[in-house]
């Protein structure tokens, strides 16, 4: 004999009854069956509503009852052929007048007790069950209906009453034994008390129901039918790539549903746990997807191979309390006043943690708990709190917690350190930890507002090893950013299937536009993505970038702007990885460039900048793994401005030095403003960034800076600017001519040396390693402690949007 129960979204409506009749049919075709079902979807929840309105003197209740009535007699008329009709529709009205009338006491007394409430919401299953019995007797089935409220015998403790299984076992084998029929119908979630009051087992209960049933008469396997296929790695609502479990032991669906896997009712598991029946979940809309086994009797290939955990669970609106104080040291039973303080209270404690010094306690509950626990505390703890050997309660509200959940965590070392680095990682603050001997639950308690990014992050950490989805948030979209934006696009299959990750383009923004997708920017649409964007400002951009809290978040500044790096403080502090083609943050004042690096090592994220300096050349990482590696920097001596040495190669007398440097930012070698460039202020910025990177705490002002422009060219805006190089032509060839003469050549240099640094026009003779720089490139001559007769040279194309670009995505895949 086998059990099956369907839930309230399998009976929603006259077309899923149907589909449930066609798996009835099937099944009592192979075994005898007893069908326990659920009020119809939503019904319960109305009928407390009526009566909570009737409780209140609304009126509204009668309107409330008509409407649920109205929903069962249109169930009977597209259920029952014409000819029954008449007789059913009148057991549907009987059984409204009769609520209709409980409603009306409640209105007259004003009182809403949980004995009423368990008389008034067991109409919901009671009905059901009528209805999909007559429908099962109109097509010819040997059926017959079980009033469960007769052979369920409970305690008197309404609406979440406890069974006493010796008497409900011997009426129910009685009951199925005279009455031999294929099929045996019975309503969900009712029974009643030793005295024959109604009572009901709790929201959820019909899964109970089922389970009693299956135990009492030692079913072969008991169903649970509902509206998803088995249970699921995580909540589907929070995490879109959740997957089905095939199989699953009794202990650990225990732990997932007691921590919120809502597919099933908690108590479910335990009558058939003792019997070692098995217990099979079910789609009633997919009833060939093979659902999810829940056994004693799993067969396990390779359990070195298994995974380490079955799945995820989450609870939210939790609270936390903690009572802590000297009084609590060394004195025996205190715990157990505390939890009995709360058992009389009727307070369900969901976790416990308690320091090894004894110092403190902290209890997890619901937060509808919360004034209730507090006030039964501090008047079972009245005199330690009035002579503070206790402080007072702690009470912590918003939270949620997480439990991951699998057996063969017990025998594979490193399982929490991997679960709270990745949260660590995601900027996601642990505010209490639970673990027990067993070892098969770690269950976390987080900020409520960080539950859809811890358990994505956890999912695609223990089930999605094989893709790590990175969001990536950029701002800023001139040729430095198209050229990144479509490198995502062309490199991502590549990434996905060599290093396992998936680049999505969450956000974009520039000064006017900028848009979100969580799911990622199609390559079809980012080309007129800002024809539909908002309006964009960066502290927006920033706000939304945090609000949306996705795992696994980089932001790429590909700007020249001044006021994105005030951004950056934010998004280090939330753990957000940032990329900056930027270099304003790295050469701004020493204590905020600092600042920002121990902001970023302090939230575990990085803070990358390769190319401030030399575009997408390797010139920081190589000082990051000199310095890394015990070697000590001694002197810098670079050309590290593309622009500058395009221009002076470029520069030969057959041009003007405008009309050059106009060239030069054509080409988009220069900032939208040549002046930074030109002044020397660019370079300045590097050799600044590159002697911090190699350990030396210079200011910007510390820097040398030996300009080859007149004063003039530096004043009005860029119009201007290029009207005075036009002016100044014959000061630009005497310079070239000196340097010619001498048989030299220009180049702009940076140089590093006994912590001093300047930058300035020099002649380069042809012996110099600066001689043969063609086009565009950069290169940095370093000396150091072990290069210190042989310099380490880093040399190539320093400028341009392609090779920028290119930096950028390397610090992106470097940051993940």
């Amino acid at each position: 004999m086998k059990v099956l129960k369907f839930g309230g979204t399998s009976v929603a409506n006259a077309q899923n009854i149907l589909k449930v009749e066609d798996i009835i049919k099937k099944e009592s075709l192979k075994n005898r069956v007893v069908v326990v079902v659920s009020a119809l979807h939503g019904v319960t929840d109305q009928l407390i509503k009526a009566a909570e309105s009737a409780s209140q003197s609304n009126e509204n209740y009668f309107q409330i009852i008509k409407n649920i009535e109205e929903k069962h007699l249109d169930l009977v008329k597209e259920l029952i052929p014409i000819l029954d009709q008449s007789s059913w529709l009148s057991f549907v009205k009987k059984h409204f007048n009769d609520i209709e009338d409980i409603c009306n006491g409640i209105f007259v007394l004003g009182e809403f007790t949980d004995r009423i409430k368990d008389k008034i919401t067991s109409y919901g299953e009671f009905l059901s069950s009528n209805i999909i019995t007559a429908r099962l007797k109109s097509e010819g089935l040997n059926v017959f209906w079980m009033n469960s409220a007769e052979n369920i015998t409970t305690n008197s403790n309404f609406t979440n009453a406890k069974v006493h299984f010796e008497a409900t076992e011997k009426n129910l084998l009685q009951f199925l034994n005279e009455n031999q029929n294929q099929i045996i119908i019975a309503p969900g979630f009712i029974a009643k008390d030793e005295k024959r009051n109604s009572t009901t087992l709790g929201r959820g209960g019909s899964d109970y129901t089922a389970s009693i049933i299956a135990s009492s008469i030692n079913a072969d396997e008991l169903q649970i039918w509902t509206d998803v296929s088995g249970m699921m790695t995580s909540d589907p609502r929070l995490v879109s790539d959740a997957k089905p479990i095939p199989e699953i032991s009794y202990s650990e669906a225990m732990e997932l549903s007691h921590f919120g896997a809502k597919v099933l009712y908690p108590p479910t598991i335990q009558p058939v746990m003792v019997k070692n029946i098995d217990l099979r979940i079910k789609n009633t809309f997919d009833p060939e997807a093979p659902g999810t086994l829940i056994s004693h009797n799993l067969k396990k290939n390779d359990p070195e191979n298994e995974p380490i955990a079955v799945g995820i669970s989450n609870m939210s609106n939790i609270a936390l309390l903690t009572l802590e104080g000297s009084g609590m040291i060394g004195i025996p039973g205190f715990s157990a006043k505390l939890f009995q303080c709360l058992s009389n209270e009727k307070v369900n404690v969901i976790l416990i943690t308690q320091s090894s010094s004894e110092h403190s306690i902290t209890v997890a509950i619901h937060e509808k708990d919360m004034i209730g626990a507090k006030s039964a505390i501090d008047s079972a703890f009245e005199d330690d709190l009035k002579l503070k050997r206790l402080e007072p309660v702690k009470i912590e509200t918003g939270l949620s917690i997480v439990a991951l959940v699998g057996e063969n965590m017990k025998s594979r070392s490193g399982v929490s350190a991997k679960m709270f680095g990745c949260l660590g990682n995601n900027g996601i603050n642990i505010r209490a930890i639970a673990q027990g001997s067993s070892e098969k639950n770690i269950s976390i308690v987080i900020l409520e507002k960080d539950i859809k990014k811890a358990v994505n992050v956890l999912h695609e950490e223990f089930f999605e090893s094989e893709i790590k989805q990175i969001h990536l948030y950029i701002c800023g979209t001139g040729n430095v950013g198209k050229k990144l934006i479509q490198q995502i696009y062309d490199q991502n299959e590549y990434l996905k299937e060599n290093l396992l990750i998936n680049l999505r383009i969450a956000g974009l923004s520039n000064s006017r536009k900028m848009i979100f997708a969580d799911k990622g920017i199609p390559e079809n649409d980012w080309n007129d993505w800002n024809q539909h964007g908002e309006e964009a400002s960066v502290e927006k951009f920033t706000r939304e970038i945090i609000s949306r809290n996705l795992r696994n978040s980089v932001f790429i500044d590909v700007t020249a702007s001044s006021e994105v790096p005030n951004m950056y403080e934010k998004l280090l502090k939330k753990s957000i990885n940032i990329v900056a083609c930027n270099k304003i943050a790295a050469s701004s004042g020493f204590e905020n460039y600092r600042s920002l690096k121990s902001i970023a090592r302090n939230h575990s994220c990085k803070f990358l900048f390769e190319t401030n300096v030399g575009a997408g050349l390797p010139i920081i990482g190589t000082i990051n793994d000199l310095i890394r590696s015990g070697d000590k920097i001694t002197s810098i001596q670079a050309v590290l401005s593309g622009t500058l040495n395009f221009v002076f190669n470029n520069y030969n007398g057959s041009k003007t030095f405008s009309e050059v440097v106009a060239q030069a930012q054509k080409e988009g070698y220069t900032e939208p403003d040549p002046r930074l460039d030109l002044s020397g202020t660019d370079v300045a910025r590097k050799i600044l960034i590159l002697a911090r990177e190699a350990g030396y705490s210079l200011e910007f002002d510390d820097i040398e800076n030996e300009s080859f422009l007149p004063e003039e060219c530096m004043k009005g805006n860029v119009q201007d600017f290029y009207q005075s190089l036009t002016k100044y032509e014959d000061h630009f060839k005497n310079i070239l001519h000196q340097a010619k003469n001498n048989g030299k050549i220009l180049k702009y240099v940076a140089e590093f040396n006994d912590g001093k640094a300047k930058v300035g026009l020099q002649h380069i003779a042809p012996e110099s390693d600066l001689f043969h720089l063609y086009g565009k490139d950069n290169i940095v001559i370093f000396k150091t402690l072990r290069y210190s007769e042989q310099p380490l040279v880093v040399k190539g194309a320093g400028a341009g949007a392609e090779v920028t670009a290119s930096g950028v995505f390397a610090d992106i895949v470097r940051s993940v």
